[in-house]
């Protein structure tokens, strides 16, 4: 007893928590000491682990608030009957494995969802699967927390009534991995959410965005996949964010694109695939974009750089089977491209250095033409535009003077 006493006198002078106790399993189930899975987390003690057997709980929303495991074993289900939350998070430390969460049910005056995380830090909710959860995983101003191998499936059809499969509100170091997510509103959203880590992640068939973020400096998107969603990745009002390995396929609609960059500033974009998207990457108001070894192949435009953008580079990216490599609405923009593969290149390499003797212009005079009048994209396979295109490679005048790559690559970057 006096050990445990000069241990808890200890960490309150460093400015610690006590040390957690020695552990106990508290079990539930048909046949066990605890029927609900809030009763057993009422008698847990701090460090405790809360085992939940196979089975139908239909409970009350369950509050976790002190600083215990809860555990499935054989996927357990928690059924919310379309009228409640299941899961709310009050303390720090926690862990919720091994469940199934379903029918959470829609709400217009709360963010209901199938666990929520609140004011916390050391959470970690690993290997659930949420089906028709609402919001799925929400945690709001929590720290160091993980959200990792869980599977969430929704069946939204209207963004209204949808709410997002992981959402994130003002939260630091957060992890979000290997989660398989479809159906909703936005797969992964984050909101002032700052030096966090996004990975291996499956996006897919989402109302609006695969990953939306705002206002979330400094954090890291690294090998996703963001395919069949109504438009892919939505970056706004950022600063230092880093996109390496991810994937950008499939996003088709009258606006839709793979990667949208806005208002954003610092960002570093590195061996991402943009693939068979209406636009691959549009960047309105992004400047100093650097871009390495980035694949855009078969999208109707690979990237659209707006006027407001400046002052970027790309470098070492192949442009492939694209209707549009780039188009842009402005006449002097400071973009600098150097050492890109292009299929449209018709230019020669007489040292067979593997590098271009004369520069290449990827904005085509058509390109322009319908940037300004959508409705001549009727004409694209046509004679004329083909001869348009063929005399403005000759004698340049109208497409931007400015946004040459200069050493274009002969081959494919790998």
């Amino acid at each position: 007893m006096r050990s445990l006493v000069r241990a808890v006198a200890l960490s309150i002078v460093v400015g610690g928590a006590p040390p957690l106790p020695a552990q106990h399993s508290l079990h539930v189930g048909a046949t066990s000491a605890y029927r609900s899975i809030t009763a057993a987390v009422s008698a847990a003690k701090r460090g405790d682990t809360v085992i939940v057997d196979s089975g139908l709980y239909r409970e009350p929303t369950i509050v976790v608030d002190k600083s215990i495991t809860l555990s499935g074993r054989g996927s357990p289900i928690v059924d919310g009957e379309n009228k409640r939350g299941l899961l709310l998070v009050t303390a720090d430390d926690v862990t919720i494995a091994g469940f199934v969460l379903r029918n959470v049910g829609t709400t217009f005056v709360e963010d209901r969802a199938a666990i929520r995380v609140a004011e916390t830090h050391g959470c970690a909710i690993e290997h659930n699967r949420i089906e028709n959860g609402f919001f799925g995983i929400y945690l709001a101003r929590v720290h160091d927390c993980r959200v990792t191998g869980n599977t969430i499936r929704g069946s939204a059809t209207r963004e209204t009534e949808a709410g997002n499969a992981i959402h994130l509100w003002t939260s630091r170091h957060i992890t979000v991995d290997s989660n398989q997510i479809s159906g909703h509103r936005d797969g992964i959203y984050l909101e002032f959410v700052h030096d966090s880590r996004i990975a291996a992640n499956t996006s897919a068939s989402n109302l609006r965005y695969g990953l939306h973020f705002m206002y979330s400096d400094g954090c890291r998107y690294e090998h996703n996949t963001f395919q069949h969603n109504g438009s892919g990745v939505a970056v706004m009002y950022t600063k230092g964010v880093t996109m390496i390995g991810n994937r950008f396929a499939d996003n088709w609609g009258a606006a839709a694109y793979g990667l949208l960059l806005k208002e954003v500033s610092d960002a570093r974009l590195d061996h991402n695939v943009f693939a068979k998207n209406t636009t691959g990457l549009l960047a309105d108001g992004a400047n100093r974009i650097v871009a390495t070894a980035n694949e855009f192949s078969g999208n109707g435009w690979a990237l659209r750089l707006e006027a407001s953008t400046g002052d970027g580079r790309f470098e070492r990216n192949n442009f492939s089977g694209n209707t549009f490599d780039i188009t842009t609405n402005s006449r002097s923009p400071s973009t600098t491209f150097a050492g890109n593969y292009w299929d449209e290149y018709r230019g020669y390499d007489l040292d067979r250095d593997g590098t271009g003797d004369v520069p290449h212009r990827p904005v085509r005079l058509f390109s322009i033409i319908a940037e300004h009048h959508p409705a001549s994209l009727i004409l694209m396979r046509s004679t004329f535009v083909s001869l348009l295109d063929a005399a403005e490679r000759a004698l340049p005048s109208l497409t931007p003077e400015l946004l040459t790559d200069a050493s274009p690559s002969m081959k494919p970057r790998h």
